[in-house]
């Protein structure tokens, strides 16, 4: 692979995960994003400095295919995760989301460990503003995102010493494809914007430079950290 920095992002195909890419790429990173079907990894626009690849982060083999054309990694960002409003009280959907947004994370991270070590690379993680707040219809999305609040953390403090560093992403109302019926439902849109302090949905591109900043030289004494990216949403 090119000598430039590596960095692989999952859930990279589309909504956050593909902007954080773009960023990322326009940062002179060689960035590879992952989807899970053919159909997501065909529709990707690639260029010299972005490739796709299928990547299941529930499936072991998966993960360590997605790894193994990489000598070292520059960054690993989580972005792979799934929500399913309404319907994770049932038991499987429930594990599923777990074992996507959580387990699948950890996954990524242990398998990729070497190749950061490698390439003196850190992790970002990505969380919700339902890693501090309950989700009622989303009960296994909301526990998810707090396990990889203290996922990050753990991971943070494990490997700090060997030069990792972990930190996490945690994004609020995001227009993207899976939040669109609410950008779409003026009074609801309206209820969150009245709670935004900047007044306006977040847009993908609003998250990637933090992505891009965590990564970065500059936050070479970061980790541990939740990066909250909400307009003021929590705070108010």
């Amino acid at each position: 692979m090119a000598a430039r920095r590596q960095a692989l992002v999952t859930g990279g195909a589309r909504g956050i995960g593909f902007a954080v890419a773009l960023a990322m790429a326009e940062a002179d990173y060689h960035v590879t994003v992952t989807g899970l079907t053919d159909e997501e990894v065909e529709a990707v626009p690639l260029h010299g400095r972005l490739s796709a690849i299928k990547l299941d982060v529930t499936n072991h083999d998966s993960v360590q295919e997605s790894l193994r054309s990489f000598d070292r990694l520059a960054a690993l960002v989580n972005c792979a995760g799934v929500i399913y409003r309404g319907d994770e009280y049932e038991i499987e959907t429930f594990q599923n989301v777990i074992d996507v947004n959580l387990t699948g994370m950890m996954r990524m991270c242990v398998a990729a460990r070497p190749k950061l070590l490698a390439g003196q690379g850190s992790i970002v993680n990505t969380a919700s503003m339902l890693s501090f707040f309950g989700g009622p219809l989303v009960p296994a999305y909301t526990a998810s995102k707090g396990g990889v609040m203290q996922l990050t953390k753990a991971l943070a403090v494990a490997w700090g010493p060997e030069g990792i560093r972990v930190n996490a992403i945690a994004p609020g109302w995001i227009a993207t494809t899976i939040t669109r019926a609410l950008v779409n439902d003026e009074d609801r849109s309206a209820r969150i914007l009245s709670r935004t302090p900047l007044g306006r949905w977040g847009e993908p591109s609003d998250v990637a430079g933090a992505v891009v900043f965590l990564c970065s030289e500059a936050a070479r004494f970061i980790t541990g950290s939740m990066l909250t990216i909400d307009g003021g949403y929590s705070a108010a």
